[in-house]
Protein backbone atom coordinates (compact mmCIF):
# COMPACT_ATOMS: atom_id res chain seq x y z
CA UNK A 1 0.00 0.00 0.00
CA UNK A 2 1.60 3.48 -1.27
CA UNK A 3 2.03 6.36 0.90
CA UNK A 4 1.10 9.87 -0.55
CA UNK A 5 3.86 11.64 -1.14
CA UNK A 6 3.99 14.74 1.09
CA UNK A 7 1.79 15.28 3.96
CA UNK A 8 -0.41 17.69 4.95
CA UNK A 9 1.28 20.30 6.83
CA UNK A 10 -0.03 20.90 10.70
CA UNK A 11 -3.20 23.35 11.07
CA UNK A 12 -2.83 24.91 14.69
CA UNK A 13 -5.22 27.83 14.18
CA UNK A 14 -8.32 26.71 12.81
CA UNK A 15 -10.87 28.99 11.40
CA UNK A 16 -14.40 29.20 12.73
CA UNK A 17 -15.69 27.73 10.23
CA UNK A 18 -13.68 24.54 10.26
CA UNK A 19 -14.25 24.28 13.70
CA UNK A 20 -18.01 24.51 12.97
CA UNK A 21 -17.37 21.56 10.45
CA UNK A 22 -15.40 19.61 12.54
CA UNK A 23 -18.66 18.86 14.80
CA UNK A 24 -20.79 16.54 12.16
CA UNK A 25 -16.71 15.36 11.62
CA UNK A 26 -15.15 13.56 14.13
CA UNK A 27 -11.59 12.54 11.90
CA UNK A 28 -11.33 16.48 10.82
CA UNK A 29 -11.84 17.00 14.67
CA UNK A 30 -9.42 15.19 15.52
CA UNK A 31 -7.02 16.93 13.67
CA UNK A 32 -8.12 20.38 14.42
CA UNK A 33 -8.10 19.54 18.13
CA UNK A 34 -4.69 17.65 18.17
CA UNK A 35 -2.97 20.24 16.13
CA UNK A 36 -4.37 22.85 18.37
CA UNK A 37 -2.86 20.45 21.28
CA UNK A 38 0.43 19.56 19.87
CA UNK A 39 2.61 22.10 20.93
CA UNK A 40 1.39 22.32 24.77
CA UNK A 41 0.42 18.72 24.89
CA UNK A 42 3.62 17.31 26.98
CA UNK A 43 3.38 20.37 28.94
CA UNK A 44 -0.38 19.42 29.22
CA UNK A 45 0.00 16.28 30.40
CA UNK A 46 3.32 16.18 32.14
CA UNK A 47 5.05 14.31 29.49
CA UNK A 48 8.30 13.65 29.91
CA UNK A 49 11.09 11.46 28.32
CA UNK A 50 13.23 10.58 31.96
CA UNK A 51 12.91 8.07 34.42
CA UNK A 52 9.67 9.10 35.44
CA UNK A 53 7.73 8.20 32.05
CA UNK A 54 10.18 5.57 30.84
CA UNK A 55 8.59 3.54 33.81
CA UNK A 56 5.51 4.48 33.44
CA UNK A 57 5.34 3.52 30.00
CA UNK A 58 7.11 0.02 30.53
CA UNK A 59 4.85 -0.70 33.64
CA UNK A 60 1.96 0.27 32.11
CA UNK A 61 3.25 -2.12 28.87
CA UNK A 62 4.30 -5.37 31.17
CA UNK A 63 1.10 -4.86 33.41
CA UNK A 64 -1.01 -6.21 30.01
CA UNK A 65 1.81 -7.23 27.72
CA UNK A 66 4.26 -9.43 30.62
CA UNK A 67 7.82 -8.87 30.39
CA UNK A 68 8.40 -10.24 26.75
CA UNK A 69 10.74 -8.11 24.27
CA UNK A 70 12.75 -6.27 23.23
CA UNK A 71 10.57 -6.01 19.72
CA UNK A 72 12.42 -5.31 16.37
CA UNK A 73 10.47 -2.78 14.97
CA UNK A 74 7.06 -1.48 16.53
CA UNK A 75 4.39 1.09 14.57
CA UNK A 76 2.69 3.03 17.44
CA UNK A 77 -1.10 4.65 15.84
CA UNK A 78 -2.01 7.77 17.51
CA UNK A 79 1.06 8.64 18.33
CA UNK A 80 0.65 12.18 19.85
CA UNK A 81 3.44 13.85 20.60
CA UNK A 82 5.51 10.28 20.78
CA UNK A 83 4.67 9.59 24.51
CA UNK A 84 4.37 5.67 24.62
CA UNK A 85 6.19 4.61 21.94
CA UNK A 86 9.57 6.78 22.58
CA UNK A 87 9.52 5.72 26.35
CA UNK A 88 9.39 1.76 25.99
CA UNK A 89 11.90 2.47 23.25
CA UNK A 90 14.52 4.11 26.42
CA UNK A 91 13.31 1.77 28.47
CA UNK A 92 14.70 -1.13 25.90
CA UNK A 93 11.02 -2.61 25.21
CA UNK A 94 11.69 -1.79 21.75
CA UNK A 95 14.71 -1.16 18.95
CA UNK A 96 13.24 0.68 15.81
CA UNK A 97 10.11 2.98 15.73
CA UNK A 98 6.90 4.04 13.24
CA UNK A 99 4.88 6.71 14.58
CA UNK A 100 1.52 7.59 12.68
CA UNK A 101 -1.48 10.00 13.38
CA UNK A 102 -4.19 12.08 11.77
CA UNK A 103 -2.82 14.72 13.13
CA UNK A 104 0.46 16.80 11.07
CA UNK A 105 1.01 18.32 14.04
CA UNK A 106 1.46 15.75 16.44
CA UNK A 107 3.27 13.25 14.18
CA UNK A 108 5.67 17.03 13.26
CA UNK A 109 6.25 16.89 17.43
CA UNK A 110 6.76 13.51 17.73
CA UNK A 111 9.59 13.07 15.08
CA UNK A 112 11.08 16.38 16.62
CA UNK A 113 11.15 13.98 20.08
CA UNK A 114 12.74 11.45 18.91
CA UNK A 115 15.53 13.49 16.87
CA UNK A 116 16.43 15.11 20.25
CA UNK A 117 16.73 11.66 22.03
CA UNK A 118 18.43 10.23 19.02
CA UNK A 119 16.05 7.49 18.37
CA UNK A 120 15.55 5.46 15.31
CA UNK A 121 12.05 6.75 14.33
CA UNK A 122 9.99 7.59 10.98
CA UNK A 123 6.70 8.49 10.77
CA UNK A 124 3.91 9.73 8.64
CA UNK A 125 0.48 11.25 8.78
CA UNK A 126 -1.73 8.44 8.70
CA UNK A 127 -5.43 7.06 9.75
CA UNK A 128 -5.66 4.05 11.88
CA UNK A 129 -8.53 2.35 9.81
CA UNK A 130 -6.31 2.92 6.83
CA UNK A 131 -2.63 2.18 7.55
CA UNK A 132 -0.28 2.72 4.84
CA UNK A 133 2.02 0.08 5.27
CA UNK A 134 2.37 -3.33 3.76
CA UNK A 135 1.32 -6.41 5.06
CA UNK A 136 3.21 -8.54 7.54
CA UNK A 137 5.54 -5.15 8.49
CA UNK A 138 5.69 -4.71 12.27
CA UNK A 139 6.78 -6.81 15.22
CA UNK A 140 4.79 -5.11 17.55
CA UNK A 141 1.47 -2.58 17.24
CA UNK A 142 1.25 -0.11 19.74
CA UNK A 143 -0.95 3.01 21.13
CA UNK A 144 -2.07 4.93 24.21
CA UNK A 145 -5.35 6.48 24.51
CA UNK A 146 -6.05 6.06 20.61
CA UNK A 147 -8.64 3.82 20.39
CA UNK A 148 -11.43 6.48 21.70
CA UNK A 149 -10.67 8.43 19.51
CA UNK A 150 -10.94 5.70 16.35
CA UNK A 151 -14.19 6.10 14.74
CA UNK A 152 -14.84 2.34 13.70
CA UNK A 153 -12.49 0.59 16.15
CA UNK A 154 -13.38 -2.93 14.36
CA UNK A 155 -11.22 -1.62 11.38
CA UNK A 156 -8.43 -0.53 12.75
CA UNK A 157 -8.39 -3.93 14.50
CA UNK A 158 -8.67 -5.68 11.51
CA UNK A 159 -5.49 -3.38 9.98
CA UNK A 160 -3.69 -3.90 13.02
CA UNK A 161 -4.04 -7.43 12.15
CA UNK A 162 -3.24 -6.90 8.83
CA UNK A 163 0.15 -4.92 9.41
CA UNK A 164 1.67 -7.41 11.68
CA UNK A 165 4.23 -10.00 11.35
CA UNK A 166 2.67 -13.45 12.32
CA UNK A 167 2.88 -14.33 15.95
CA UNK A 168 3.51 -10.39 16.12
CA UNK A 169 1.81 -8.41 18.89
CA UNK A 170 -0.37 -5.63 19.88
CA UNK A 171 -0.54 -3.62 22.96
CA UNK A 172 -3.15 -0.47 23.24
CA UNK A 173 -3.19 1.27 26.80
CA UNK A 174 -5.01 4.21 28.61
CA UNK A 175 -8.19 3.95 27.16
CA UNK A 176 -11.37 4.71 29.24
CA UNK A 177 -13.70 2.44 30.32
CA UNK A 178 -17.53 3.04 30.33
CA UNK A 179 -17.78 3.42 34.11
CA UNK A 180 -14.40 5.03 34.70
CA UNK A 181 -15.56 7.57 32.21
CA UNK A 182 -18.40 8.80 33.32
CA UNK A 183 -16.96 9.41 37.39
CA UNK A 184 -14.10 11.27 35.44
CA UNK A 185 -16.11 13.50 33.64
CA UNK A 186 -18.28 14.35 36.45
CA UNK A 187 -15.48 14.93 38.86
CA UNK A 188 -13.64 17.20 36.33
CA UNK A 189 -16.84 19.18 35.50
CA UNK A 190 -17.46 19.71 39.02
CA UNK A 191 -13.84 20.73 39.67
CA UNK A 192 -13.55 23.39 36.49
CA UNK A 193 -17.21 24.81 38.44
CA UNK A 194 -15.88 24.99 41.62
CA UNK A 195 -12.38 26.39 40.69
CA UNK A 196 -13.46 29.23 38.12
CA UNK A 197 -15.97 30.25 40.50
CA UNK A 198 -14.17 30.27 43.54
CA UNK A 199 -11.45 32.01 42.30
CA UNK A 200 -13.85 34.97 41.62
CA UNK A 201 -13.79 36.39 44.94
CA UNK A 202 -12.10 39.25 45.79
CA UNK A 203 -8.98 37.55 47.61
CA UNK A 204 -8.57 34.39 45.39
CA UNK A 205 -8.59 36.61 41.85
CA UNK A 206 -4.86 36.28 41.61
CA UNK A 207 -5.73 32.65 41.35
CA UNK A 208 -7.66 32.92 38.76
CA UNK A 209 -6.89 32.59 34.55
CA UNK A 210 -7.62 35.24 32.43
CA UNK A 211 -10.91 34.93 30.94
CA UNK A 212 -9.41 35.03 27.55
CA UNK A 213 -7.43 31.73 28.61
CA UNK A 214 -10.43 30.05 30.00
CA UNK A 215 -12.75 30.79 27.15
CA UNK A 216 -10.08 29.24 24.97
CA UNK A 217 -9.47 26.10 27.45
CA UNK A 218 -13.63 26.12 27.41
CA UNK A 219 -14.24 25.79 23.39
CA UNK A 220 -10.99 23.10 23.55
CA UNK A 221 -13.07 21.09 25.82
CA UNK A 222 -15.80 21.55 24.01
CA UNK A 223 -14.08 20.23 20.84
CA UNK A 224 -12.69 17.42 23.17
CA UNK A 225 -16.35 16.05 23.50
CA UNK A 226 -16.35 15.52 19.95
CA UNK A 227 -13.08 13.95 19.53
CA UNK A 228 -13.37 11.27 22.65
CA UNK A 229 -15.71 8.92 20.70
CA UNK A 230 -15.61 5.72 22.85
CA UNK A 231 -15.64 4.40 26.03
CA UNK A 232 -15.03 0.69 26.70
CA UNK A 233 -16.13 -2.67 28.58
CA UNK A 234 -13.35 -5.45 28.71
CA UNK A 235 -15.06 -7.86 27.82
CA UNK A 236 -16.14 -6.28 24.48
CA UNK A 237 -12.92 -4.96 23.97
CA UNK A 238 -11.82 -8.44 24.20
CA UNK A 239 -14.51 -9.09 21.39
CA UNK A 240 -13.38 -7.04 19.26
CA UNK A 241 -10.19 -7.87 19.16
CA UNK A 242 -10.37 -11.46 19.28
CA UNK A 243 -13.32 -10.48 16.21
CA UNK A 244 -10.39 -9.27 14.23
CA UNK A 245 -8.82 -12.46 13.52
CA UNK A 246 -6.38 -11.40 17.13
CA UNK A 247 -5.60 -14.67 19.50
CA UNK A 248 -4.08 -14.32 23.07
CA UNK A 249 -6.36 -11.26 23.95
CA UNK A 250 -6.27 -10.29 27.22
CA UNK A 251 -7.94 -7.11 28.51
CA UNK A 252 -6.60 -5.49 31.87
CA UNK A 253 -7.81 -2.29 33.78
CA UNK A 254 -5.88 -0.15 36.54
CA UNK A 255 -6.26 3.32 38.34
CA UNK A 256 -9.36 3.71 40.48
CA UNK A 257 -8.18 5.90 43.71
CA UNK A 258 -5.80 7.49 41.14
CA UNK A 259 -8.03 8.46 38.74
CA UNK A 260 -10.41 9.85 41.64
CA UNK A 261 -7.47 12.07 42.56
CA UNK A 262 -5.88 12.70 39.61
CA UNK A 263 -9.20 14.18 37.36
CA UNK A 264 -9.51 16.85 39.75
CA UNK A 265 -6.04 17.86 40.02
CA UNK A 266 -5.79 17.86 36.30
CA UNK A 267 -8.74 20.00 36.02
CA UNK A 268 -7.40 22.53 38.81
CA UNK A 269 -4.27 22.87 37.18
CA UNK A 270 -6.06 24.20 33.78
CA UNK A 271 -8.22 26.28 35.61
CA UNK A 272 -5.47 28.16 37.27
CA UNK A 273 -1.97 30.39 36.10
CA UNK A 274 0.45 27.93 35.29
CA UNK A 275 3.43 29.75 37.27
CA UNK A 276 0.86 29.39 40.72
CA UNK A 277 2.23 25.72 40.92
CA UNK A 278 5.38 25.51 40.74
CA UNK A 279 7.47 22.33 41.20
CA UNK A 280 6.60 21.22 44.73
CA UNK A 281 2.79 21.10 43.51
CA UNK A 282 4.01 18.93 40.71
CA UNK A 283 6.05 16.53 42.79
CA UNK A 284 3.01 16.55 45.61
CA UNK A 285 0.56 15.06 42.86
CA UNK A 286 2.76 12.92 41.06
CA UNK A 287 3.59 10.86 44.63
CA UNK A 288 0.03 10.76 45.13
CA UNK A 289 -1.11 9.55 42.01
CA UNK A 290 2.12 7.21 42.50
CA UNK A 291 0.81 5.44 46.11
CA UNK A 292 -3.15 5.61 44.93
CA UNK A 293 -1.60 3.44 41.87
CA UNK A 294 -0.07 0.89 44.42
CA UNK A 295 -3.06 0.77 45.85
CA UNK A 296 -5.29 0.35 43.17
CA UNK A 297 -3.20 -2.47 41.57
CA UNK A 298 -2.09 -4.17 45.02
CA UNK A 299 -5.38 -3.87 47.14
CA UNK A 300 -8.40 -2.45 45.19
CA UNK A 301 -8.03 -5.09 42.19
CA UNK A 302 -8.12 -7.86 44.06
CA UNK A 303 -11.79 -7.41 45.59
CA UNK A 304 -13.20 -5.20 42.68
CA UNK A 305 -14.23 -5.76 38.95
CA UNK A 306 -11.91 -4.84 36.38
CA UNK A 307 -15.36 -2.81 34.60
CA UNK A 308 -14.97 -0.17 37.74
CA UNK A 309 -11.40 1.32 36.68
CA UNK A 310 -10.70 3.59 34.83
CA UNK A 311 -8.14 2.91 31.87
CA UNK A 312 -8.19 -0.56 30.13
CA UNK A 313 -5.79 -1.87 28.27
CA UNK A 314 -5.68 -4.69 25.68
CA UNK A 315 -3.23 -7.30 23.85
CA UNK A 316 -3.18 -9.74 21.88
CA UNK A 317 -1.54 -11.61 18.96
CA UNK A 318 -1.67 -12.12 14.62
CA UNK A 319 -2.12 -16.28 14.26
CA UNK A 320 1.09 -17.47 13.42
CA UNK A 321 -0.02 -19.46 10.70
Amino acid sequence: MGAASVDPKPNPHATAEQVKAAYDDPKLANVLYHDWEAGTYDEKWSISYDERCITYATDRFRAVAGGVGPYGHALELGCGTGFFLLNLMQGGVIERGSVTDLSPGMVEVALRNAENLGLPVDGRVADAERIPYDDNTFDLVIGHAVLHHIPDVAAAMREVQRVLKPGGRFVFAGDPTDIGNFYARKLGQLTWWLTTNVTKLAPLTGWRRPQEELDESSRAAALEAVVDLHTFDPADLERTARGAGATEVRAVTEELSAALFGWPVRTFEAAVPRDKLGFGWAMFAYRTWQRLSWVDENVLAKVLPREVFYNVSVTGRKPVA
